[in-house]
C-alpha cells in the first residue's frame, strides 16, 4: 500500500509537472495554441520545417525556451536543497532562507556585481557567502543551550540574515548608482528574464554535483530524522553527514541564487507539500520535492509575466505566497516526524 500510494504521488508530481511545461509554452502576451506547440515538437523532433510563423517559433525557442529550462532548475535545486535542511534539522519549518544560505549567498552576489566580476566570479561568492552563512547558523545555534534546540536554530538564522542584509544595503549605498545599483536591485528581487542558455550550462553541473551525494546519501539522511544517538547506532557518521548535506544543499542554493536572484520560500513550501503528498521518508521526499518544486517555479514565472504589463518580480510573488504559508504551519503547530 505505502509503495502503490508513493507510486500514486510521484505520478501526480510528475503530471503536474508536464501541464506546467505545457502552459508555461503556451501562456503569455502572445499566446500559443496547443496544438501549434505540437507541430513545432514534431517539426525539432523530425528535423522538418514546422510550416508556422517565425515569429511563434523564435517565442518558443528563444525567449520561452531558457526561462522554463531556468525555471525547472531554479525551481527543483531550492526545493531540494530546503527538503534536504529539514531533513537534516528534523523540522519542517526550516529552510535555506531561514537558515542564511540565500542571504549568505545574495551577498556574496551583490559583491561579485559590485566588484564588476564574471558569471563564475559570481557564482563562487555566492556559493562560499552561503556555505559561511549557513555554518555560522549551525555553530551558533549548537553552543547556545537551550530546551528547544530548533527554535534557537531558527531565532539564530533570522539574526545571521539580518546582518547579511545590513551588509546588502551597505554594498548598495557604496555602488554606483547609475550602473552597479539597478543591476543589484534588481537582482535581489529574482527574475528569470535575463537567464541565457550559457548561465544554465554553467549553473547545471553545479546543481547537479550538489544533487548527487544528496542522492546517492538518500538513505543515510533519512535516518537523521531518528536522531544522533540513533543514527549513530546505525552506524552514520553524524558529523560529516551533517557537512555534506550542508555543503550540498547550500551548493544548490548559492548557484542559482547567483543567476536568478533571491527567490525565498520555495525550500519552505514544496517540501512540506510533498511531504504531505508521498510522507517524510527523505528516499521519497526527494524526487516529489523536485518535481513540485520545478512545476511551482514553473507557474510562479508564467504568472511574473502575465498579470501585469510590467514583470513582476518572482521574489515578490514567492513572498505573497509564502507569508501565509508558513503562518498557517506555525497555526498548526510542530509534529513529531515519522
Amino acid at each position: 500500500m505505502r509503495q502503490r500510494g508513493l507510486g500514486v504521488g510521484l505520478t501526480v508530481a510528475a503530471l503536474f509537472l508536464l501541464l506546467g511545461i505545457a502552459v508555461a509554452f503556451a501562456a503569455g502576451r502572445f499566446p500559443v495554441a496547443l496544438a501549434d506547440l505540437a507541430q513545432l515538437f514534431l517539426a525539432r523532433l523530425t528535423g522538418r520545417p514546422s510550416g508556422l510563423p517565425p515569429a511563434v517559433e523564435t517565442i518558443v525557442w528563444q525567449i520561452r525556451g531558457p526561462r522554463i529550462l531556468a525555471a525547472l532548475l531554479v525551481g527543483s535545486a531550492l526545493a531540494t536543497a530546503g527538503a534536504a535542511f529539514q531533513g537534516l534539522f528534523r523540522n519542517p519549518l526550516v529552510s535555506p532562507d531561514i537558515l542564511g544560505a540565500s542571504s549568505g549567498a545574495a551577498l556574496g552576489a551583490v559583491l561579485g556585481i559590485f566588484f564588476s566580476l564574471g558569471v563564475i566570479g559570481i557564482e563562487s561568492l555566492a556559493f562560499v557567502g552561503g556555505l559561511i552563512a549557513v555554518a555560522a547558523v549551525y555553530v551558533i545555534g549548537s553552543l547556545l543551550q537551550s530546551r528547544d534546540p530548533i527554535l534557537v536554530l531558527v531565532l539564530t538564522g533570522v539574526v545571521i540574515g539580518a546582518l547579511l542584509g545590513a551588509g546588502v544595503g551597505l554594498v548598495k549605498y557604496l555602488a554606483d548608482p547609475y550602473n552597479q545599483l539597478p543591476a543589484i536591485t534588481f537582482w535581489l528581487l529574482g527574475s528569470l528574464a535575463s537567464v541565457k542558455l550559457a548561465d544554465l550550462a554553467t549553473v547545471a553541473p553545479l546543481v547537479l554535483a550538489g544533487l548527487v551525494p544528496l542522492v546517492l546519501f538518500r538513505w543515510r539522511i533519512g535516518v537523521l530524522s531518528l536522531g544522533d544517538d540513533e543514527a549513530r547506532s546505525l552506524g552514520v557518521d553524524v558529523f560529516r553527514l551533517r557537512a555534506l548535506v550542508i555543503g550540498a544543499a547550500t551548493l544548490m542554493t548559492a548557484s542559482v541564487v547567483a543567476v536568478s536572484g533571491v527567490i525565498g520560500w520555495v525550500g519552505l513550501m514544496i517540501p512540506h507539500i510533498a511531504r504531505m503528498l508521498v510522507g517524510p521518508n527523505f528516499s521519497r521526499l526527494l524526487p516529489a520535492s523536485m518535481l513540485l518544486g520545478a512545476s511551482f517555479m514553473l507557474i510562479v514565472d508564467m504568472a511574473a509575466r502575465s498579470i501585469a504589463r510590467v514583470e513582476t518580480p518572482l521574489g515578490i510573488l514567492t513572498a505573497v505566497l509564502g507569508a501565509p504559508f508558513f503562518l498557517w504551519l506555525l497555526a498548526r503547530g510542530r509534529r513529531t516526524w515519522g
